[in-house]
This record gives C-alpha cells, structure tokens and sequence, in this order.
C-alpha cells in the first residue's frame, strides 16, 4: 500500500523529471574530456571518444593538461611512444625487466601502431584532424604550458590555449564528463 507521502513524492519525482526534460531538450548534448596522459595508447582514448561525440552531435572539447600535451605538441606528436613497463593489458604482456631493455619501447610502438593499421583506424594525427574538422574544441591548458615551457607556435595549428576556469565552465553544462 502506497502511503500518501510516497505518493506525493512520486509525483513530485514524475514533475521534476518531466519540467528538466522539457528544460534541456533545446540544450546541445555536450561532452567535456580532460587528456592527461602523453603516451600513443593514452592518447586514442580521448580523440576516438571525442571524434564519437562529435559524430553523434554532441558539442565536445577536450583539455589536453600534463603530458596529454604532447599530442597537440608539433615535434611530439609525431613520436608519441607505449610503454612496455607496467602495461599489463599489452597483448604481449612483458615482464618489466625485458621491458628496460633499449628498443623495446620501440617494439611496443612498432606493435601497436601495426595492430590499429590492420584495423583500419586512424593515425592520432588523423584522430586530430578528424576532431579539428567535426568542430571539437581542443584546449590546451595555459598552466601547463607554462610549466612544461611549451609556447603557442609549439602547437598544431587550431588549437585554443585556454585555462581551467575556462573548461571548467564548458565542463559545468556537460552531460558526460571524462578524466582520461
């Protein structure tokens, strides 16, 4: 038997979703990724979510900070390197002794990079200009930049430069957050 307080709350629960829903239905589904980390497996995550949203309509940015940088980065960019050491889930685990050996940083490159071609999925440069030309905000983060030196003619061209206050207010409107 349903009580008349748990009534009137179900019903106040049924009006409150029903007044939001009408209230964002206008809104553009926004999506807003932060990328922290600068390795190449690091920095698919972001590009392929971020390329997906945009694909789908959703407004994204996506604030590169720390080493997730370097995939804005003109020079790093292009040797954007795996890890061998504590990667686990590498689809040749490799015991992180043999992981120190010279050149098998290099080898788990190689390897990846060969794994994403047969699959047909795009470069991280091609991800970018797939993100640049579907309207996602790519924000490089001003503090970083300051602290790893990085200046503006250092970045790929269409990069905003832009601080956390400023993806933080982007971010406030998101409908999906992610922090990879």
């Amino acid at each position: 038997m349903v009580t008349t307080a748990e009534r009137l709350l179900q019903d106040n629960l049924s009006l409150f979703e029903a007044m939001h829903k009408q209230a964002h239905d206008n809104e553009p589904k926004r999506v807003a990724i932060v990328a922290s980390k600068g390795t190449l497996d690091m920095v698919y995550p972001p590009l392929i979510l971020a390329s997906s949203a945009a694909a789908m309509g959703m407004e994204c940015a996506v604030f590169f900070t720390f080493y997730g940088l370097n995939a804005l980065h003109k020079t790093k960019s292009r040797s954007l390197q795996v890890s061998p050491i504590a990667n686990p889930a590498a689809p040749m685990p490799v015991p992180n002794i043999l992981g120190a050996i010279p050149g098998m940083t290099s080898v788990a490159t190689w390897m990846l990079k060969s794994m994403m071609r047969k699959q047909n999925v795009p470069t991280a440069a091609e991800l970018i200009k797939v993100c640049q030309d579907s309207g996602v905000k790519l924000i490089a983060c001003t503090t970083t930049m300051g602290v790893m030196g990085v200046k503006e003619e250092d970045l790929i061209p269409g990069v905003n430069m832009e601080g956390a206050a400023a993806f933080l207010e982007f971010a406030s409107k998101a409908h999906v957050t992610l922090f990879v």
